[in-house]
């Protein structure tokens, strides 16, 4: 029983630190949700699933492994290679939605300040007719929610496949289940409250003049993130 305590608090502890040492865990739903103005529980409900479909790819993964007798090893790459391919969606994510948000920067005013041959001819005659006064649209989309939820799914959880080897070991289920649940939890856990800080914080901030910068400032910090967890293993 003492050995099983350990394990899950162990677990719980990974779960923790691979989590919060991952900007990509929680800065695609802090911007997003400042840019397209979601409410605190819509953004807490999305991190929440992808957080879910995050740890459950993995969990999937590893007990098939298990059940079929993989090798540690041969594991370990797959979930190196599911990282490679997750960095690649969120380049191609962020990529897109800083082009989206661009658009949406010289739609909404901002084509008054480039030169002219920087502008799409149709947008040079697009007049600047939403006040200044007046506060975004809450977001309706439902594609942006699903795109977060694909691209976590594919996430890896890179330290959660060993930590299930080790009851795997020992014919546990009891310990596998424990190890899941704890890494689970815990994970899910410092994701929402470190997005909810996130959401929190940006709410005191003055972003009145420059919400037309909002859609591309997300783009770019999801790319950053997605380049950083390519070329440097965040």
């Amino acid at each position: 029983m003492n050995e099983l305590i350990l394990l899950s608090l162990t677990a719980a502890s990974l779960g923790f630190i691979h989590t919060a040492l991952g900007p990509d865990h929680y800065l695609p739903f802090i911007v997003l949700s400042k840019a397209r103005n979601w409410s605190v529980p819509k953004t807490m409900w999305i991190t929440f699933i992808s957080g879910v479909g995050h740890v459950g790819g993995s969990v999937v993964i590893g007990l098939v492994g298990i059940a079929l007798g993989i090798s540690l090893n041969k594991l370990t790459f797959v979930e190196e290679f599911r990282g490679d391919i997750v960095a690649l969606l969120l380049i191609a994510f962020g990529l897109g939605y800083s082009i989206y948000g661009f658009y949406k920067f010289l739609k909404n005013g901002g084509h008054h300040h480039l030169p002219n041959f920087l502008i799409p001819k149709n947008l040079r005659e697009i007049k600047h007719q939403v006040s200044h006064g007046l506060e975004e649209k809450v977001d309706e989309t439902k594609l942006t929610p699903w795109v977060l939820f694909i691209i976590f799914v594919f996430g890896p959880c890179e330290v959660l496949i060993p930590m299930l080897f080790i009851p795997a070991v020992q014919s546990s289920s009891t310990g596998i289940a424990s190890v899941a649940l704890f890494f689970g939890i815990t994970t899910i856990a410092t994701m929402m409250f470190i997005v909810y800080l996130g959401h929190l914080g940006s709410s005191f901030l003055k972003f009145k003049s420059k919400e037309k910068y909002m859609h591309l400032i997300a783009g770019l910090v999801i790319l950053i993130a997605g380049l950083g967890m390519h070329f440097f293993g965040w």
